[in-house]
């Protein structure tokens, strides 16, 4: 698959509060920060073709995805009310990037209850592109051995707090994770107030643990 280069042009607007809030969000019953519109955007930038990732293990020796993930299958880049650009998967699932991880080269750190709350974008394969360009898209071998979705050298994943296709709770959770656009930069246009706090993971809340901004996980 074709390496990343990197080229984005970003701008935001200051947009009226409710015209602003995440898809399905709901103020009074909500753990993230009430979401605010904000005039922030990484600066324009041309930059050289990304580095390359080190060589991903020969077929053979790649783990399957586990049985009961679902692949990602394809990548669709759009825009969409209030959010602007953004990358879903063949759902709908709007997908996120984490800045602990590393583009140059490519690698995740999101594992554990991370990766529980952060699925990441696997595949087996090519993922079909609508609306992202190939040279955007690669992959990274993950530690256990499974291949994940690069976009723009960064590795993508869902957010289990998005409870339906087109939410976006997961935006600035942490400080950390943002809505990705199709070059793989950082969707700023619409960020809360505060720092949001992720929900726990499956097996805490199945368990009576803490929910969403009572949780304490920061990833």
């Amino acid at each position: 698959m074709a390496q990343m280069k990197r080229s984005v042009i970003v701008a935001s607007a200051m947009v009226a509060l409710t015209a602003c809030a995440p898809a399905g969000y709901d103020g009074a019953n909500s753990s993230a920060a009430e979401p605010v519109a904000v005039a922030a955007a990484e600066p324009t930038a041309a930059v050289e073709p990304e580095a390359s990732a080190a060589p991903e293990a020969p077929a053979s020796e790649q783990a399957p995805p586990p049985a009961d993930v679902k692949l990602t299958d394809q990548l669709v880049g759009k825009k969409v009310a209030r959010m602007g650009n953004v990358v879903t998967d063949q759902d709908g699932w709007i997908l996120y990037r984490f800045d602990k991880d590393s583009d140059d080269p490519p690698s995740s750190n999101c594992v554990d209850k991370c990766a529980q709350i952060w699925p990441p974008a696997l595949t087996d394969g090519n993922p079909q592109l609508e609306g992202v360009s190939d040279d955007k898209v690669g992959t990274v071998t993950r530690q256990d051995g499974t291949r994940q979705i690069t976009i723009g050298g960064w590795p993508v994943y869902r957010y289990i707090g998005d409870k339906k296709p087109g939410q976006w709770k997961g935006q600035a959770v942490g400080g950390t994770w943002f809505v990705v656009d199709p070059n793989g930069k950082k969707n700023l246009t619409c960020l809360p107030t505060g720092t949001p706090k992720a929900v726990a993971p499956p097996a805490a809340s199945d368990s009576g643990g803490a929910q969403g901004g009572n949780s304490g996980y920061t990833y």
